[in-house]
C-alpha cells in the first residue's frame, strides 16, 4: 500500500488499534526517551505525544517498534523480498531473445521513478528568515548525551561530478537554532559527495533535510543500497507508486513534497565542530568526534507539522525491526552473488554489525570460509564483527538453537579465522577508528578434506512413531 504522507500512515495505526495518543505534558528531555524505552520493550504501540514542553507541534516515535507495524509501513517483508529478488537482481541477458524478456522488467521498475512536482504540502509555511530549530519538539535522549539531535532526518545531497541522488540517514546535533552537526560516516553516501566536493574547490555543499516522509521513503533513508540505487527509486518500489519531489527554495535539491519538515542548507567544506556523544544504537555512548556542521538557510512545513523522531539505545529498539526488515529484503540480492547462501540473521543483540548467522547448501572444503570473505567484501557488509556460518538445516532466526549447533560444531583453533579491515565507526572495541579485525566462525560439519576424520555423530531426536503416540496420550497424562 502507497501512503500518502505520514498522516495517512498514524491514522492506520490508529484505526488498527497500533497508536496511543499522549495528551500528558512530557519534556522532549529525557522523559520521553523513558517512556518509549518502557513501550518499545514490551511490545507496546507507537506513540502520538500532542503535548511536548516547549514546541506547538506533536511528536511521533515508536511507528516502526514490531513486525506487524514494519508490515504496516512498507508491506509484507517476505513479499518485498520475492519482487527484489525479480526485479532488483534481473537476469542478464545474451542474446535478442533473452534482451527483449528482460524489457518487461526494466519497464515495471520505470514506473516507480521519482516525480517532479512544483509544490507539496512541505511548502504551506515558508520561512526565509525568523526561523529557529527551537520551535521544535528535538529530544535529548539520554543523560550524556552533546544535545538535542534529530535521529530520523532525512539528508539529501548531490553528487557534484554526475548530478546523482542520494539520501542517508545521519544524526544531528543541534548547536543552536540554525546550526546543526552532520554525523555521516567516512563510508556513507553523505561523506563521498563532502569529499568530492571539497576536491572540486566548492566551498560550499548544498544540503537538504526532510522530517517525517511517508513510511518508506523514511525506511529507504536507511537501506544500505548500492551506489547506483535510487533511495527514491525503491522507496517507489516499495510503495507502488511513484515519490513525488520538489525542488527546494534555496537550492537545486530535490525532496519528498510530503514530508512535513524540510530543512534548507549548507555545509562549509573545511568546517568542523565537535558532535557527541550521543547514546547510540550498541546500547553505548558513542564518543565526541569532530564532523562538519549544517547551516540552514530555510525552513519549509507544513502549517502544523507532526515531528518524526526514534531513540535508539540498547535492543530491543524501535530500529532493530527496521534493520531486521533490511536484512531480509535484501537478502536475495546477497543470495544473486552467494546462490548457496540459504538464510541470514542479524541478531539484535548484535545490533546490526557485530554478529550475522549464515546458513549454507555446504559443497566443498573451505565452503564456508568463501562465504566469510565474499560477504566482507559486499558493500557496508564489510563491517560485520562475527560471522558465524552453519549448514542449511539450521534454523538461522533461532539463535538459541544456532548457538547450541555452532558451538557443539567448532574446534577453536581449527575454525576461527580472523582478518584485518573497516570496521563499523561506532565499533568503540576496534584499537583505531573505523579500523580492526573480524572473526569467521566455520560452524558447518566438517569434511575429511578438513582435516576431520572422525565420524560425526547423529543428533539425538525421538522417533515419529514415538512422538506420534504420546501426543495421541498427552490429556490422558494430567501433565
Amino acid at each position: 500500500m502507497a501512503y500518502k504522507d505520514i498522516r495517512e500512515f498514524i491514522a492506520a495505526l490508529d484505526a488498527a488499534g497500533e497508536l496511543r495518543r499522549i495528551a500528558t505534558r512530557v519534556s522532549p528531555e529525557l522523559e520521553i526517551t523513558e517512556i518509549c524505552d518502557r513501550v518499545v520493550k514490551s511490545g507496546g504501540p507507537a506513540l502520538l505525544f500532542e503535548n511536548v514542553e516547549g514546541s506547538d507541534f506533536p511528536l511521533l516515535i515508536n511507528a516502526y517498534g514490531t513486525r506487524r507495524r514494519m508490515n504496516m509501513a512498507i508491506g509484507d517483508v517476505d513479499d518485498i523480498a520475492r519482487r527484489v529478488e525479480e526485479i532488483l537482481t534481473p537476469d542478464r541477458p545474451e542474446g535478442i531473445i533473452a534482451k527483449a524478456r528482460a524489457i518487461p522488467k526494466l519497464i515495471k521498475l520505470s514506473k516507480f521513478f521519482p516525480e517532479s512536482v512544483k509544490t507539496g504540502p512541505c511548502k504551506e509555511v515558508i520561512q526565509r528568515d525568523g526561523f529557529d530549530l527551537g520551535e521544535f519538539p528535538i529530544l535529548k535522549c539520554w543523560p550524556q548525551d552533546g544535545g538535542r539531535y534529530l535521529t530520523l532526518p532525512l539528508v539529501f545531497t548531490r553528487n557534484p561530478l554526475t548530478g546523482k541522488r542520494n539520501c542517508g540517514m545521519y544524526r544531528m546535533q543541534v548547536y543552536d537554532g540554525r546550526t546543526t552537526g552532520m554525523h555521516w560516516h567516512t563510508h556513507k553516501g553523505g561523506a563521498e559527495h563532502y569529499r568530492l566536493y571539497a576536491e572540486s574547490g566548492a566551498k560550499r555543499m548544498p544540503v537538504a533535510v526532510a522530517v517525517g516522509a511517508d513510511p518508506a521513503v523514511t525506511f529507504c533513508g536507511a537501506l544500505p543500497l548500492p551506489d547506483e540505487m535510487d533511495e527514491m527509486v525503491f522507496a517507489g518500489f516499495l510503495r507502488g507508486a511513484p515519490v513525488e519531489m520538489v525542488r527546494c527554495e534555496t537550492s537545486e535539491i530535490e525532496v519528498p513534497a510530503n514530508a512535513e519538515i524540510v530543512l534548507e542548507g549548507y555545509v562549509e567544506i573545511g568546517e568542523r565542530r565537535t558532535e557527541g556523544p550521543f547514546g547510540d544504537h550498541t546500547g553505548f555512548y558513542s564518543l565526541q568526534g569532530d564532523f562538519p556542521v549544517f547551516r540552514l538557510t530555510c525552513v519549509t512545513r507544513r502549517a502544523r507539522p507532526v515531528y518524526h523522531a526514534t531513540v535508539v539505545g540498547r535492543p530491543p529498539m524501535e530500529d532493530c525491526f527496521m534493520g531486521e526488515a533490511i536484512g531480509r529484503i535484501l537478502l536475495p540480492a546477497v543470495r544473486r552473488n552467494m546462490p548457496e547462501i540459504v538464510d541470514i540473521h542479524m541478531p539484535f543483540e548484535g545490533v546490526f554489525h557485530n554478529m550475522m548467522i549464515v546458513s549454507i547448501r555446504k559443497r566443498y572444503p573451505g565452503h564456508a570460509r568463501k562465504i566469510m570473505h565474499g560477504i566482507w567484501g559486499m558493500g557496508q557488509m564489510a563491517f560485520t564483527k562475527v560471522i558465524v556460518v552453519v549448514d542449511e538445516d539450521v534454523p538461522v532466526r533461532d539463535v538459541s538453537y544456532s548457538a547450541w549447533k555452532a558451538l557443539n560444531s567448532i574446534d577453536p583453533k581449527r575454525d576461527i579465522e580472523f582478518v584485518q579491515g573497516p570496521v563499523d565507526e561506532l565499533d568503540h572495541a576496534a584499537p583505531a577508528p573505523r579500523y580492526g579485525s573480524k572473526m569467521g566462525i566455520d560452524a558447518t560439519r566438517k569434511l575429511p578434506e578438513e582435516g576431520f576424520a572422525r565420524p560425526w555423530p547423529d543428533e539425538i531426536e525421538m522417533s515419529a512413531e514415538v512422538r506420534g503416540l504420546v501426543d495421541e496420550k498427552w490429556e490422558s497424562y494430567g501433565i
